[in-house]
C-alpha cells in the first residue's frame, strides 16, 4: 500500500529497449522541471526494475541517460522467438486461476533454463551503478515460477537487489529462472507488464509502459487503475515513432541508443501533463 497523498511511478517491462526509452522519457522531464524519479514509492517490472534501481539510487538522470548512448559493445543480448513466444500461450489460455496459469508458465520457465546456466546476476550486476537498496520505497517484481505466487521485493525483504532485479527481468524462455532463498523467480511481466496494482493507495500515478498490451483485461494496466483508483494519473506509451526505433527485437542491444533518443524526443510533448498530474494544485 502507498501512503494517500503520494507519488507513484511505475516502470513496465519493455526488454533492452524499454529501459532506454524510460530513461530517455525521464531524462526528458527532468530537464523540463518534471522529476517524476522524486517519487514516493517506485515500482518496476522486468526493465523497469532495472531503470528503477537505477533511478532510486542518486545517480543523476542526465548520467544515465548519457549510458545509454555509449555503443554496446559489452552488453548481452537476447532474443524472443516466435516458437518460443507460443510456448508460453497454452498456460494462459488453458483454465484456471491467474496463479495457476502462472504456475504453468513457470514450468514452461524451468524447463527452457536450469537456475543459474546463464550468469544473468553478473549482466545485471553490470547495468546497475549500484548494488545495495537505496533508502527509498522501490518496489521489484517478479514471479514464484512452482506456485505461480506473485511477489513484490523491497528492502525489508532480505533479498540482495541484483537477485531481485535479475529475477525481474528473466524472460522465460530467454533467460533462466533466478534462485533466491531456495525458490525460483521469473519475470514478474508474467503477470502483469506494469503491475500498477502495487501502488494502491497512491493519489498520484504515472506510468511508464514500453509494453502495454494486456493478456486479459483484469490485468491490463487500465483495469488496474480503475482498482485503485488514483486521484490523478497518466499513462505513457511509446509513440509511432518510438516503437519503429524499438525494432523487432526488444532484447536488441544495438536498438539502445535510438531507444533512449525516441524516448527523450517524446518526452518534450508531455511536460505540462505531467506536471498536472504529479504536482498538487
Amino acid at each position: 500500500m502507498a501512503d494517500r497523498g503520494s507519488t507513484a511511478l511505475v516502470l513496465g517491462g519493455g526488454g533492452i529497449t524499454g529501459i532506454a526509452w524510460e530513461l530517455g522519457i525521464l531524462a526528458g522531464l527532468a530537464d523540463a522541471g518534471v522529476d517524476l524519479t522524486d517519487a514516493d514509492v517506485v515500482v518496476g517490472t522486468s526493465a523497469g526494475s532495472v531503470v528503477g534501481a537505477q533511478v532510486t539510487n542518486g545517480i543523476p538522470l542526465a548520467d544515465l541517460y548519457a549510458a545509454q548512448l555509449q555503443p554496446p559493445d559489452a552488453e548481452l543480448g537476447g532474443r524472443l522467438s516466435r516458437i518460443a513466444a507460443l510456448k508460453l500461450l497454452p498456460p494462459y489460455l488453458l483454465p484456471g486461476s491467474g496463479r495457476t496459469k502462472l504456475a504453468r508458465v513457470g514450468r514452461v520457465a524451468s524447463a527452457s533454463h536450469g537456475p543459474g546456466t546463464v550468469d544473468r546476476e553478473g549482466v545485471i550486476r553490470s547495468r546497475l551503478p549500484v548494488h545495495d537498496w537505496p533508502d527509498r520505497d522501490l518496489r521489484v517484481t517478479a514471479v514464484d515460477t512452482t506456485s505461480g505466487e506473485f511477489t513484490v521485493f523491497t528492502r525489508e525483504s532480505g533479498v540482495d537487489l541484483v537477485a531481485a532485479v535479475a529475477a525481474s527481468c528473466a524472460v522465460p524462455t530467454v533467460w533462466p529462472p533466478v534462485e533466491i532463498a531456495g525458490r525460483t523467480y521469473m519475470d514478474g511481466g508474467m503477470r502483469s507488464t506494469a503491475n500498477v496494482d502495487v501502488v494502491r493507495g497512491a493519489e498520484r500515478v504515472v506510468v511508464l509502459a514500453p509494453l502495454p498490451r494486456a493478456l486479459s483485461r483484469r490485468t491490463s494496466i487500465r483495469a488496474q487503475l480503475e482498482r485503485i483508483a488514483p486521484r490523478e494519473w497518466s499513462v505513457v506509451t511509446p509513440d509511432p515513432e518510438a516503437v519503429a526505433a524499438f525494432g523487432r527485437n526488444l532484447l536488441d542491444p544495438a536498438k539502445r541508443k535510438v531507444a533512449a533518443e525516441a524516448g527523450l524526443r517524446q518526452s518534450r510533448g508531455l511536460a505540462d501533463e505531467m506536471r498536472h498530474v504529479w504536482e498538487p494544485s
